[in-house]
């Protein structure tokens, strides 16, 4: 979603390597870059108004470390206020009734629905025992959808039923979390194409009956400045707590997350990374404000291979590396988790200088067939193949190359590339002889 902005603003940056220090022409060339950036990427005038000016005080009222270049110092004073923008500190859910009540709202088309159903997928793994209401009974098919989602996760999902009011809907949601013991409820509320005053009695009338302790605007990302003004409709009739920010995997220019924080002086609490229900994540402006940087996001990165990785299947891994026994199969295991772990490119963005790095190889850098290839070749070979590739003479190879689709070059490039690793593996073995190497792949160990 940030990808222009952040390419902008790197651009900044870039222009500042190799001064010697930080000037009045530094400041002001790096302001008229930064403004220009956040208007292209959709930013509203008087937020880029309000973060200019704020730099500025910053840039002219600091002393300038002697460690650092006019290009970190400056990137230091924009990530500082990037973060401030994007909402400070981590915000998190107030889940403290019993249950806590959560109230989804925002209007129609915005991703309400399927985010009831995200969040509750993600409480869920966090220990709770959600209950999803679907009071949601402008659109006909909205009910349909979240029981079909709340099936999918694993969630019940409290149906309407053959009632017609949605506020008696949501108040008896509430007695059927009470009296099942769950200490989470989620109300998914009607939208409207646009703000009108029957749309807001009818979410202030839901949100009296229930009493929640978190009402979250859904903000559609890929709307711009159109979400900006519903988030001053919503959050001028109603408690909001947080934002929930969708489609952020789109091609959407940003402005809207940065804008709308700024406007209700809420914070963005959780963002939809793509469609399915676990691409759902607690947003965290000092990771967000890094990643538009270019400085990476190496927290998140960590936390989605603890997400996907069996610990068992690490420490074998661990062990086989250490005593250099890594097979074809193992490499095909790796493979697997990378890919659960979510598109190549995104986790790409996660590291520092991830988006130079795609911009250097051009738009093909990132070759997600790659892994559907490789794992094609290693599925046609036979178990004895896989483990002792040393066999594969030239009709073996011809073999694999007709089983998987591919060509005998392929193969010998998929055979050298494992023999890389495996030396690089073994050189790798000699220096850290004696050490548990479980403990600084796993979670919880001392490298984690």
């Amino acid at each position: 979603m940030f990808e222009s902005l952040g390419d902008r603003i790197q651009g900044v940056f870039k222009e500042l390597r190799g001064e010697g220090h930080l000037t009045d022409f530094h400041i002001e060339t790096a302001f008229r870059e930064i403004r220009l950036s956040l208007l292209e990427a959709d930013v509203a005038l008087p937020v880029v108004k309000q973060f200019t000016e704020k730099i500025r005080e910053k840039a002219v009222g600091a002393k300038v470390a002697q460690q650092l270049s006019p290009a970190q110092e400056i990137t230091r004073i924009v990530r500082d206020e990037l973060r401030a923008l994007l909402g400070g500190e981590n915000a998190t859910l107030d889940l403290q009734g019993k249950p806590a009540v959560i109230a989804l709202v925002g209007l129609q088309g915005s991703g309400k629905t399927t985010s009831a159903a995200k969040l509750a997928r993600l409480l869920k793994t966090r220990g709770r025992y959600p209950l999803v209401v679907a009071a949601d009974l402008a659109r006909p098919a909205a009910v349909q959808q979240l029981v079909t989602l709340g099936r999918q996760i694993g969630v019940p999902v409290f149906e309407p039923g053959k009632r017609t009011d949605p506020v008696e809907v949501a108040r008896e949601g509430l007695r059927e979390a009470r009296q099942t013991g769950r200490d989470t409820l989620i109300v998914d509320t009607a939208g409207r194409l646009h703000i009108d005053e029957e749309l807001m009695a009818q979410v202030r009338a839901i949100t009296a009956a229930v009493e929640p302790q978190e009402v979250l605007f859904v903000a559609d990302a890929m709307t711009g400045q159109d979400a900006v003004k519903s988030a001053a409709g919503f959050a001028a009739a109603l408690p909001l707590t947080g934002i929930v920010l969708t489609k952020t995997d789109g091609d959407a220019r940003g402005g809207a997350a940065l804008s709308v924080v700024a406007t209700t002086g809420k914070p963005i609490k959780f963002v939809g990374v793509g469609e399915k229900p676990e691409d759902f994540e607690a947003f965290h402006p000092d990771r967000m404000a890094s990643r538009i940087l270019g400085l990476g996001d190496v927290m998140t990165l960590i936390e989605k291979v603890e997400a996907t990785v069996d610990a068992d299947s690490a420490r074998k891994l661990a062990a086989k590396t250490a005593t250099g026994e890594f097979t074809l199969e193992d490499l095909k295991e790796q493979l697997a988790s990378m890919k659960k772990m979510g598109p190549l490119e995104s986790l790409i963005d996660l590291l520092p200088k991830g988006g130079a790095m795609k911009a250097l190889k051009g738009p093909q850098s990132v070759d997600e067939r790659a892994l559907v290839r490789t794992t094609a070749m290693i599925d046609s070979m036979t178990p004895d193949e896989r483990r002792h590739p040393q066999i594969l003479n030239g009709s073996r190879k011809k073999r694999v190359a007709a089983g998987s689709g591919t060509s005998v070059a392929e193969i010998n490039r998929l055979l050298k590339q494992y023999q890389q690793m495996r030396r690089l593996m073994r050189t790798a073995r000699k220096g850290v002889r004696g050490l548990d190497l479980s403990r600084l792949v796993l979670p919880g160990g001392r490298g984690s």
